[in-house]
């Protein structure tokens, strides 16, 4: 089943194998959190044109931890704080530095939502 959610307005989708008849708390209206790994968080800066991943988040980068092979991207999205690891080549490769206006996208699969 695919969920569309709203969070502080923008819009998100999740891929779940639960469905409203097994789990009465998934119904309209409801309160959820939204979950993912860090290591599902894409990173688009300045992209022009369209793509499959449904979860787009307009983000802020904070800072940025970069070590030999991976690096963590630290990012605001709204209130909310989240973090992308991604490899370091990359954000050498986009020239991600702190301030700059980012996305960040997880595919829907990705997505879990628990009970608020």
């Amino acid at each position: 089943m695919l969920v569309d959610l709203l969070v502080n307005g923008h819009p998100m989708s999740a891929l779940l194998t639960e469905n409203p008849y097994t789990d009465s708390w998934l119904v309209v209206g409801n309160s959820v959190s939204v979950v993912f790994k860090e290591t599902e968080v894409s990173l688009m800066k300045n992209f022009s044109g369209k793509i499959s991943l449904r979860n787009q988040l307009p983000c802020k980068v904070l800072k940025i931890e970069k070590g030999a092979i991976i690096g963590c991207v630290h990012l605001a999205f709204d209130a909310y704080k989240l973090i992308s690891v991604i490899t370091s080549r990359s954000i050498d490769f986009m020239e991600i530095q702190s301030g700059d206006d980012i996305t960040a996208m997880i595919k829907a699969n990705e997505v879990s939502i628990i009970k608020a």
